[in-house]
């Protein structure tokens, strides 16, 4: 395979779209929950972040082996990338399982640590943690298979699998919360019990594609010889790399609390104006992945220049992208806010927190794509560093002190994530120029 010939646009066109399905399936959730209540809303927005915490810590595993399978791809090594993807598929299964326990039998507990919830919003939440949260391998899973996938460059494949879980999603959705042809409304029950089943069903298809795509995917792997090997190299790659997503994710929870304290309407506007912000980047996540893919194979075959072209050239296209839908949203605030709610503090609110994404988008830009870059040469210790450093200083503390002491509310605290995303997007674009990347190489 000839690293040189990866085109970005055959990659990333089927990345974008299944981000954009994926993204509109939990706004779909948002949308349709708006209509039983802003509490359901809360509840499930409460419980998705200590799922997508949990979704972070094992799909580690699938980010150090996608780097380090799309790196023994560009050198040739396609045995070893086999066993790789093997290896990660084992231990997704295994993290994905202990991890469900912990949310059946430590639910309670985890949502001990936001005492401000309302007990209304509590219960939602307890729901979902308990149904999505216990199922929670089956993402694992999932997320383990598109991984390996996307690093043989397949990623029309997992478009498939995410269009179909997303089909089943609405529909399943639909049904359980509207009723039609007489039926029983389910509520949030209802919502868990469908995003379950329409997850298990898109691992089942994406195992079969995996099949058929990679011979013998699990590459000869025998329990009583596992090799211990690759296990080391995922881990090297992919620990870091989960710290920096865990203090992201831990410091966002930690405003979700802060903002929970100010009252539903501040909750409530946090989580849509997080539905709407997602669609601000997904071109830009499409880009950094697919781009990640393909520095990863540049790194395996050694083409230092071509891999530090290819990554500034994806930024400028991420960033011009996210702020000119950015602005798109400002204009369109009010009708957007509109879709979710017709409560007037909200939609107030919320226009006020768009226009803060502007800035934040840019420095947002930044990271994804050059961080993504430097996970796949390897480069993930500092990343992690200055991830962890910023996002607690900047973001959570400069987020605290705004929207408390000075009393700006939700708005205060998506001032301190711009502030965290713009001087973070500073230094890692420092770090790319510097090319000390180039000895970073796993394979």
């Amino acid at each position: 395979m000839d690293a040189k010939k990866l085109s970005l646009f055959a990659i990333t066109w089927p990345i974008f779209v299944e981000m954009l399905l994926f993204m509109l399936m939990g706004n779909m959730d948002v949308f349709m929950l708006s209509r039983h209540s802003d509490e359901a809303v809360a509840g499930v927005g409460v419980a998705n972040q200590f799922v997508q915490m949990a979704i972070t810590i094992f799909g580690f595993i699938s980010l150090g082996a996608s780097v380090i399978i799309a790196q023994y791809l560009g050198a040739e090594k396609h045995s070893d990338a086999k066993k790789v993807a093997g290896v990660s598929l084992y231990c997704n299964l295994v993290f994905g399982l202990v991890l469900g326990l912990v949310f059946v039998f430590g639910r309670g507990l985890i949502l001990a640590t936001m005492p401000n919830l309302y007990y209304e919003v509590r219960d939602y939440a307890s729901i979902v943690m308990l149904l999505v949260g216990g199922f929670i391998f089956t993402q694992g899973l999932l997320g383990g298979v598109n991984a390996i996938l996307r690093s043989y460059g397949y990623t029309r494949d997992t478009l498939i699998t995410t269009a179909s879980m997303n089909v089943m999603n609405i529909i399943g959705n639909f049904i359980v919360l509207f009723g039609p042809f007489g039926l029983p409304v389910f509520g949030v029950t209802g919502v868990a019990v469908v995003t379950v089943v329409s997850r298990t069903a898109a691992l089942g298809l994406g195992l079969w594609i995996l099949h058929r795509r990679v011979r013998r995917p699990l590459g000869g792997i025998r329990l009583l010889s596992f090799p211990f090997v690759y296990v080391k190299k995922i881990l090297r790659i992919g620990v870091p790399a989960a710290g920096e997503s865990l203090a992201y994710i831990g410091y966002q929870t930690f405003l979700t609390t802060v903002v929970a304290g100010m009252g539903s309407a501040a909750l409530s506007t946090r989580i849509y104006s997080r539905a709407l912000n997602i669609f601000m980047f997904v071109l830009t996540i499409s880009l950094a992945q697919g781009g990640q893919i393909i520095i990863g194979h540049l790194m395996g075959a050694k083409e230092y220049d071509e891999i530090y072209k290819k990554c500034l050239k994806i930024l400028r296209v991420a960033a011009l992208s996210s702020v000119a839908v950015a602005i798109v949203f400002n204009i369109f605030s009010a009708q957007l806010f509109g879709l979710f709610t017709d409560n007037p503090e909200i939609i107030a609110m919320g226009q006020k927190v768009l226009f803060v994404f502007i800035f934040l988008e840019i420095g947002r830009a930044i990271n994804l794509v050059v961080i993504g870059s430097l996970r796949a040469v390897g480069d993930v210790k500092f990343p992690m560093v200055v991830g962890i450093f910023s996002m607690w200083g900047f973001g959570a503390l400069g987020g605290f002190t705004l929207g408390v002491w000075f009393n700006l509310g939700v708005l205060g605290t998506v001032i301190g994530v711009a502030l965290d995303e713009c001087i973070r997007g500073i230094i890692m674009l420092f770090r790319w120029k510097s090319r000390v990347w180039q000895k970073k190489g796993v394979t």
